[in-house]
């Protein structure tokens, strides 16, 4: 066959040696991130001011403080993070216990201050590790999640220590906490004393506060990375 337009050839030559493009195929879906809540709750509030700290500070305004700052560095982390209080407003311990169960915690940090002792004192429940069961008594749910909240209690000492705070850790009655079913860790910010056991910040000092917070948030990221840690959400 002869072309009368070598134009029109050329374009049909060039046409098949071209190969026809094949669909794209969408890439596929991501896996969403598992949810990983994060309760903060900051003791005390309203009539209950807890204790009174030398600056002339009531410990509740020092709890939230500290639980505003931890917020913020998780929130830029990516945790999804739910407060007991975010004002001056009493919260009833069961409240509180409620909330983190609602929220379905991962990780639960109840935030104290206190003039005596120095540095950090962290504190897990003192009742027994229980065997889960389908319908764990109130008062005492803690239970089934006690060996997880010591694990988390390693964690956290691990960071603070390393942040070069000084920590003390213990096991205690905690009413608020043994109701609620996740880790979950008391931590009481003590006076910062330096070589000669002199007070070098108080436990609303921003900056003390800012190291603390800094410290807790890298121990929370920690903890949520490694999944022999965290496991599933039921115990």
């Amino acid at each position: 066959m002869r072309w009368s337009n070598p134009t029109t050839a050329l374009f049909l030559v060039l046409a098949l040696r071209v190969p026809a493009q094949q669909p794209q195929q969408a890439p596929p879906p991501s896996t969403p991130s598992p949810r990983f809540v994060v309760v903060l709750d900051a003791a005390h509030g309203g009539d209950d001011t807890g204790a009174h700290l030398s600056s002339g500070q009531l410990e509740k305004s020092a709890n939230l403080a500290l639980s505003v700052r931890l917020r913020s560095l998780l929130t830029a982390r990516g945790f999804q993070v739910v407060t007991t209080r975010e004002n001056d407003t009493f919260i009833d311990l069961n409240r509180r216990a409620e909330l983190a169960n609602h929220a379905n915690a991962a990780v639960c940090i109840t935030l104290h201050a206190t003039e005596s002792g120095s540095g950090i004192h962290l504190f897990a429940s003192s009742l027994a590790p229980a065997n889960p069961t389908r319908f764990m008594p109130w008062k005492t749910a803690q239970a089934a999640w006690e060996t997880r909240s010591l694990g988390l209690a390693g964690a956290v000492n691990s960071s603070l220590a390393h942040a070069g705070l000084t920590v003390t850790l213990g096991r205690i009655p905690l009413p608020g906490i043994e109701s609620m079913t996740c880790p979950a860790l008391a931590v009481e910010l003590g006076p910062q004393r330096d070589a000669d056991r002199k007070v070098s910040a108080e436990p609303d000092t921003p900056d003390y506060q800012a190291q603390v917070a800094s410290a807790l948030a890298a121990a929370i990221l920690e903890w949520r990375s490694d999944p022999n840690r965290t496991g599933a959400r039921q115990p």
